[in-house]
């Protein structure tokens, strides 16, 4: 759901756009991880050149691209918060140099649509709320984090080597190779959630923020938070306290086997949430919404899959 103005990804103001014309840019932008990804480098004539809104879309662009794209992904820092990223001139700069652009959508990162518009460029735009085909529920709220949802991750694979394929027809078929390999080293997650499924089934785990939520649907697995509390710390809102008591009642009695916490937006009420479990003995499974230093999609979700089992056995 789109983040209220104190958290909100903030658009690039028409007096900074005008910087690009009188500075230029001061530093390289970030870029995703996966083959393909740049460190600010001129992208080579031949090359196309891919804008992510997070390097999370950016490890897929490279995987699917690999040195055939130049992947330039907005949002990298894994310790930043996603909700509160400022855009800037470097932003604006390589969306209009962009022939294919992957956004999440679902209002999380709608600066890039402001920009684009803004800009007056026209590219190739990859939205993954759209390819996801998610709706909010009847009477909720969409949840927009589908990175989380690995039969997304396959569809997004498939769209990108589409994309890049209308840019650059002669490698189509490299393209459409490179996803299908992606979506068999899908696979494997969804078997781990599928034993979780099997082992764990309509087990209640809390969480923070909605961030994970597919990943807890597919391992079929029951979010007993209360809706206000996640709710409240997504948008940046103040938890009431009646909401606060009862989530932290959640960690007395066995009522949930795990915690999922979001290490990227963590705050007073999500610290006291986190030191109750942790005081109960239950597990807490940090996730993030961007890739961590290091880690690359699958390796990423691998491990956060494998965390949520290991918190389960326990």
């Amino acid at each position: 759901m789109p983040a209220p103005t104190p958290r909100s990804l903030v658009p690039l103001t028409a007096g900074a756009a005008c910087l690009i014309l009188l500075a230029g840019c001061g530093s390289s932008s970030d870029t995703g991880g996966g083959k393909g990804a740049s460190q600010g480098r001129p992208a080579a004539a031949s090359v196309i050149p891919v804008v992510a809104s997070t390097n999370v879309y950016g490890d897929l662009v490279g995987r699917i691209g690999g040195d055939k794209v130049e992947v330039t992904s907005i949002i990298s820092d894994p310790d930043q918060d996603p909700h509160s990223y400022e855009a800037n001139t470097q932003n604006q700069l390589a969306l209009s140099k962009a022939k294919v652009v992957i956004e999440n959508g679902g209002g999380y990162d709608d600066f890039i649509d402001r920009m684009l518009k803004s800009g007056g460029s026209s590219p190739e735009v990859i939205n993954a709320v759209k390819v996801s085909g998610k709706t909010a529920p009847a009477g909720g709220e969409l949840n927009e984090h589908v990175w989380y949802d690995f039969p997304t991750a396959a569809k997004l694979a498939d769209r990108i080597a589409a994309a890049l394929g209308k840019v650059d027809p002669d490698d189509a078929a490299v393209f459409t190779a490179n996803a299908k390999d992606f979506a068999r080293k899908l696979e494997p997650l969804e078997r781990k959630e599928a034993r979780i499924k099997a082992d764990h089934g309509g087990a209640a785990v809390a969480i923070t923020e909605p961030v994970p939520l597919y990943m807890i649907e597919a391992s079929g697995l029951r979010n007993a938070t209360p809706g206000e509390f996640s709710e409240a710390v997504e948008e940046g809102d103040d938890v009431s306290p009646r909401t606060l008591q009862d989530t932290l009642a959640l960690f007395t009695g066995n009522k949930v086997g795990a915690l999922v916490y979001n290490e990227q937006t963590s705050g007073p009420e999500t610290e006291k949430v986190e030191q109750a479990a942790k005081s109960a003995g239950i597990p807490v499974v940090p996730v993030t919404e961007t890739l961590p230093k290091g880690k690359d999609y699958l390796g990423w979700m691998s491990a956060n899959v494998d965390a949520l089992a290991s918190a389960l056995a326990k």
